[in-house]
């Protein structure tokens, strides 16, 4: 198993930045894949997990369109998604942005999921654990250092 390299979330960049993930991706619900993937994107922004989005051909699960949306000033308008796999509904577990704003458009269409709503995600080898709070879909790796909001007191920063 190879070690993440380390990184500090407070030096992550604002605005975000997107860079492909050199890492597989595997994301499993009720016992089955769900997402299983070389080919991945994150977003890096300051004070954040790196969230991951993954291609819709390496996605395995059903996604069903959930209702609702929200606005990113920095991607553009999300939409979201139920999870079905392994005889479970993770209900809006995940999202996507269809039309992202220029600089996130080589994202579009990729979906990523909400880790604390799946039975387990990975980086590598390494089992993620949730980024803090219930909004943000950040995936804590022991790599990062820094303090990551989404915890009670740090969501407006």
């Amino acid at each position: 198993m190879t070690p993440l390299p380390p990184e500090n979330v407070q030096d992550y960049p604002r605005p975000p930045a997107l860079e492909p993930v050199p890492q597989r991706l595997r994301v499993t619900l009720g016992g089955a894949v769900v997402a299983d993937s070389t080919r991945a994107y994150r977003v890096l922004e300051t004070h954040h997990a790196p969230t991951y989005y993954i291609p819709p051909e390496d996605i395995t699960a059903e996604l069903i369109r959930a209702p609702g949306s929200s606005m990113c000033e920095w991607k553009g308008r999300a939409s979201y998604w139920d999870v079905r796999a392994g005889g479970v509904t993770a209900r809006r577990a995940a999202w996507s942005y269809a039309t992202p704003i220029p600089t996130f458009r080589p994202m579009a269409g990729y979906v990523a999921f909400y880790a604390a709503q799946m039975e387990a995600a990975f980086v590598g080898d390494e089992r993620v654990i949730p980024q803090p709070g219930g909004f943000y879909g950040g995936w804590v790796t022991a790599n990062l250092t820094g303090r990551i909001k989404g915890a009670p007191g740090t969501e407006w920063w």
